[in-house]
C-alpha cells in the first residue's frame, strides 16, 4: 500500500488549480460582479445561487449550502474519494503524485485502515465461514441479491469471542487500537473480546466512502437486536447517516433523500430501485443530520411509522429541521400504514406506488400546524392565543426569509388575526447567512466589530500574501486569545510557502476543527473591499501587538520584585501603551 501523499504537494497542487476553469468545464459559469454564478449542480433551482470566487478559490451555494475548494468540488460532483480527487487534479496538470515512504515497522495504524481491514474480514466470513449460511438465508429471505449485498459491503461476524482479535492481531494491529476503533471490548481483567458476534454486519461509511463504524443485526437470541459501534474519534452517531455514501455513488444529482429508521430499510429500498434512502443510526434526527442531508439535496422526506411513537419522532425531526428550513429547500413527512415498514411496503406496492407516496407526503408546514392545532382549540379566542404562543418560539428558529414570512402569515390566518400583529411577536429568526463579523473562529464569539484574530485570519484567507508583511508571528504566541495559535500557524505556513492561496489554506486544515471554522469564514460575504484588506490586516495585527504589550505590562506590574531589565521593559511598555491608549 502506498504511503500518504505529502501535505506540501497537496498545498502546492491546490494553489496551481484555477477553480473557475475547473468548475466551468462541468457547469457553465457566467460572470457576476467579481465572482461567477450558475444554477447549482447539487440541487434543482431556477435562479442561480451557486457562486465561485476566483479570489478565494472557493465555491458556495446559498441555496443548499454546498461549498468547498477544487478538491471538494471533484469529490462532490464526481463522487470521488479524497485521494482520487488529488490524483484527478494532478493528472489535469500533468503531475505525478508522490507518496511518502512507509516506516518499516509503523507503531500506529490509521483507524480508517483498521476499520477497513475489519470490513474486509466480515465480508469474507459471509462467503466462507461455515456458520454464515444462516446469515445468507436471512438476507435471501429479505429479498436481497448478492449484488446489493456487495454494493453495501454487507458481511458477517461469526460466533466466538476472539475471531476478529486473532485475524487482525495476526496483521500486527495491537488490541488497544482495535478497542480504540470500537471493534473489541476490554474486560475488567484487562483482556479483550470481539464486540460483534454472530451478527450480520453493515459497514457505515463517511461521505468519502471510508468505513467509520459498523451496525450489527443479531441472528441468534442475543440482545440488542441491532448493535452499533460506540462513539470513537471517527464515529459520531449524531452526525452520520447510513447509506449516504451509497446514495451519492448511485446518483450524481440527488433530487430527494428519504430518511428511514434502519439498515435493512435502506438496503431493501435499494434492492427495489430506490437508491436515495438513508438511515439515522439508532438515534433521533439531529440538526447535524439535517444539515448533512441538505448539503446533498434540496428535498428531504422523513419516513416514520404512523403510530404515536412515529409521530413523536417525526416532530423531533421537524424541530431540528427548522433552523435549516428556507426557500429552495423542502422537508416532508411520510407516515407508514400500521404494521408496515419501508421494506414490507415496497415489496407489496412496488417502486412506483412508493414514489407516489413520497411525492404526496405531508409538507413541513402542514405537519407543523396540524400538530399544533391539535394542542389548541382554534374555535375559541383562548385557544387561538395558545396556538400563537406554541408556534412563536418555533417560528423564531426558522431563518429570516420568504419561508418564515409565509409561515407567520399562515399562523395569522389560523389565529384569525392580522399578520402584522403576529410578525411583531416573531421579531427575528435564525440568520440564514450570518455576516462575517458573526462567524466564529475557535472560541471567539462574533460581535459588530470582529476580534483582531478573526479579522486577521479572514484577511489571510482572501489575500495570503499579507502574511509576508508582519515579520515573525512568534511574538503573538504569548497572547491568551482564542484562535491565536491558528493565526500564528497560518502566518508561518504562508511565510514558508508564499505561493499558497486561500484554498490551499483550507485544504491544509481539512477535517479538523480549525478547518471547519476556516470554511465558515470562507463562506461568509466579504465585508472589507479588496483595496482595504491590507489596512484591515495591518490594523488587526497592530491591535494584537497592543494587546500583547498590555498583557506583558500587567504581568510585570503584578510582580513584587523586578530585575533591572524588567524595570527598563516596564518603562518602555508604559511609554508605548501611553501613546496608544486603545
Amino acid at each position: 500500500m502506498a504511503g500518504r501523499i505529502p501535505q506540501q504537494f497537496i498545498d502546492d497542487l491546490v494553489s496551481r488549480v484555477d477553480i473557475v476553469d475547473l468548475i466551468d468545464g462541468c457547469v457553465p459559469l457566467r460572470k457576476a460582479g467579481r465572482d461567477y454564478a450558475a444554477c447549482c449542480p447539487f440541487h434543482e433551482e431556477k435562479t442561480p445561487s451557486f457562486t465561485v470566487s476566483r479570489d478565494k478559490q472557493f465555491y458556495h451555494c446559498f441555496g443548499c449550502g454546498a461549498h468547498g475548494t477544487a478538491i471538494g468540488f471533484l469529490m462532490a460532483y464526481e463522487h470521488l474519494e479524497f485521494v482520487e480527487a488529488i490524483n484527478d487534479l494532478a493528472n489535469r496538470l500533468g503531475l505525478d503524485v508522490p507518496h511518502e515512504a512507509r516506516a518499516a515497522e509503523a507503531p500506529h495504524h490509521n483507524l480508517y485502515e483498521v476499520l477497513g481491514h475489519a470490513a474486509d474480514f466480515f465480508r469474507r466470513q459471509l462467503k466462507d465461514h461455515s456458520q454464515a449460511k444462516r446469515a445468507v438465508d436471512y438476507l435471501k429471505h429479505r429479498g436481497l441479491t448478492g449484488d446489493i449485498a456487495a454494493q453495501f459491503g454487507i458481511g458477517y461476524a461469526p460466533p466466538g469471542w476472539d475471531n476478529l482479535i486473532k485475524e487482525l492481531g495476526a496483521s500486527g494491529i495491537p488490541r488497544e487500537e482495535l478497542a480504540h476503533a470500537g471493534l473489541i471490548v476490554e474486560r475488567e481483567d484487562n483482556k479483550y473480546y470481539d464486540r460483534f458476534r454472530d451478527r450480520i454486519m453493515f459497514p457505515i461509511r463517511d461521505t468519502r466512502g471510508r468505513v467509520i463504524g459498523f451496525g450489527g443485526r443479531v441472528l441468534g437470541e442475543d440482545t440488542p437486536k441491532y448493535l452499533n459501534s460506540p462513539e470513537t474519534p471517527l464515529f459520531h452517531k449524531g452526525r452520520e447517516l447510513y447509506g449516504l455514501y451509497e446514495a451519492c455513488q448511485a446518483t450524481r444529482r440527488l433530487d430527494r433523500l428519504i430518511v428511514v429508521e434502519g439498515y435493512m430499510d435502506v438496503v431493501a429500498l435499494a434492492q427495489f430501485g430506490i437508491s436515495h434512502a438513508v438511515a439515522t443510526l439508532g438515534t433521533a434526527t439531529t440538526k447535524e443530520h439535517v444539515e448533512q442531508l441538505f448539503r446533498k439535496t434540496a428535498e428531504v422526506v422523513f419516513c416514520f411509522d404512523g403510530d404515536r411513537a412515529g409521530r413523536e419522532a417525526a416532530w423531533r425531526a421537524l424541530e431540528n429541521s427548522l433552523p435549516a428550513a428556507r426557500e429552495g429547500r423542502q422537508t416532508r413527512f411520510m407516515f407508514l400504514p400500521d404494521g408496515d415498514d419501508p421494506d414490507t411496503l415496497i415489496r407489496r406496492d412496488g417502486k412506483k406506488k412508493f414514489e407516489i407516496r413520497c411525492a404526496e407526503s405531508v409538507s413541513l408546514s402542514a405537519f407543523f400546524y396540524e400538530s399544533l392545532c391539535q394542542q389548541a382549540d382554534t374555535t375559541s379566542i383562548d385557544g387561538r392565543a395558545r396556538l400563537v404562543e406554541l408556534a412563536r418560539p418555533l417560528l423564531n428558529k426558522i431563518p429570516n426569509g420568504i419561508f418564515q414570512h409565509m409561515m407567520v402569515e399562515q399562523l395569522a390566518e389560523l389565529a384569525r388575526t392580522d399578520a402584522d400583529t403576529v410578525k411583531r411577536l416573531v421579531p427575528g429568526g435564525a440568520k440564514a447567512h450570518p455576516p462575517a463579523a458573526a462567524t466564529a473562529i475557535p472560541g471567539i464569539r462574533g460581535t459588530t466589530r470582529p476580534s483582531p484574530v478573526r479579522a486577521a485570519i479572514g484577511c489571510l484567507l482572501h489575500q495570503p500574501s499579507l502574511a509576508l508583511t508582519v515579520g515573525s508571528p512568534v511574538r503573538l504566541t504569548s497572547l491568551e486569545f482564542p484562535g491565536v495559535k491558528l493565526l500564528v500557524q497560518m502566518i508561518e505556513l504562508i511565510q514558508e510557502q508564499p505561493h499558497l492561496n486561500g484554498a490551499a489554506l483550507l485544504e491544509h486544515w481539512r477535517d479538523s476543527d480549525d478547518g471547519r471554522q476556516l470554511t465558515k469564514l470562507a463562506r461568509a460575504p466579504n465585508l472589507v473591499p479588496e483595496a482595504g484588506l491590507s489596512a484591515e490586516f495591518t490594523g488587526a495585527i497592530a491591535r494584537l501587538d497592543d494587546a500583547r504589550k498590555r498583557q506583558r505590562f500587567a504581568e510585570l506590574t503584578s510582580k513584587v520584585l523586578l530585575t533591572s531589565e524588567e524595570k527598563i521593559e516596564i518603562r518602555r511598555l508604559h511609554a508605548e501603551i501611553g501613546n496608544h491608549p486603545g
